[in-house]
């Protein structure tokens, strides 16, 4: 698997493009969103989301699964950018939105509607009427990886998106990690993007916050089950970091 760099232009293959800072950014966004679903650059990860889509779960037999890579969703112009870490098998994969369809979009998106960010507390289908104000979300990875952990060369891969969306997400002020995987990425974006990365690099922790740029990152334990249905992550622990994420992004006065 070959890395895409920042100049590399858009290839046959539908992969990454350079980030550019020109057209609109619902324009420009509109179009990575478009690009991303065509991507082919990890074959094992196109391979493993089709086996999954045409396998399926038994509580989805009758479910059309999206099966391929997941573009970001939300307001062009949002303050809080959302990183999480890559599309569930059975949910962002099958229904094609971020966070969509499975129990970690359940307590995220029931978090962004208490905090007035969601116009709705669940997010079930592409065409269930959901809108954000406010807020994007997108992943470090954008294809669904086997046990939900995509190795450094698929990541390295996404990466271009990542670099993509920040330069057409002008607003933002807030980039709001879900997991150390999506810090790290945040950090990696930053850094391609001419920031200083402050040395040895900050490690992720739930509650940390890095300024850099005017952009401020913030670190939350992510949304998974596995945070979510042991405490270690409780729906008042996401709420008090929202909405310090909505005073950060904010314009300054």
């Amino acid at each position: 698997m070959t890395t895409p760099t920042l100049s590399e232009a858009k290839s046959a293959s539908g992969g990454p493009t350079r980030p550019t800072r020109r057209g609109s950014p619902r324009s420009s966004l509109a179009r990575i969103e478009q690009t991303i679903p065509r991507c082919t650059r990890c074959a094992d990860l196109r391979d493993y989301c089709a086996k999954v889509a045409r396998t399926k779960r038994k509580a989805y037999l009758d479910c059309d699964y999206w099966g391929k890579p997941v573009p970001g969703f939300g307001d062009h112009h949002a303050a809080i950018w959302v990183l999480g870490l890559a599309p569930g098998a059975h949910g962002a994969n099958r229904t094609g939105r971020m966070f969509t369809g499975d129990r970690s979009g359940d307590f995220l998106y029931a978090a962004l509607h208490r905090a007035g960010l969601a116009s709705q507390a669940e997010s079930v289908s592409r065409e269930d009427g959901l809108t954000l104000t406010g807020v994007y979300i997108s992943a470090a990875c954008r294809c669904a990886p086997p046990a939900n952990k995509p190795n450094a060369d698929q990541l390295a891969t996404c990466a271009a998106y990542l670099d993509q969306e920040y330069a057409a997400l002008r607003d933002v002020r807030v980039i709001f990690c879900l997991g150390g995987i999506a810090w790290r990425a945040a950090l990696g974006t930053l850094g391609r993007a001419g920031c200083t990365i402050p040395r040895p690099r900050p490690r992720f922790a739930h509650g940390a916050k890095l300024t850099l740029a005017d952009r401020h990152i913030l670190a939350c334990y992510h949304v998974s089950q596995q945070n979510t249905f042991t405490g270690r992550l409780t729906p008042a622990m996401l709420d008090t970091l929202l909405a310090r994420a909505k005073l950060l992004g904010r314009p300054p006065a």
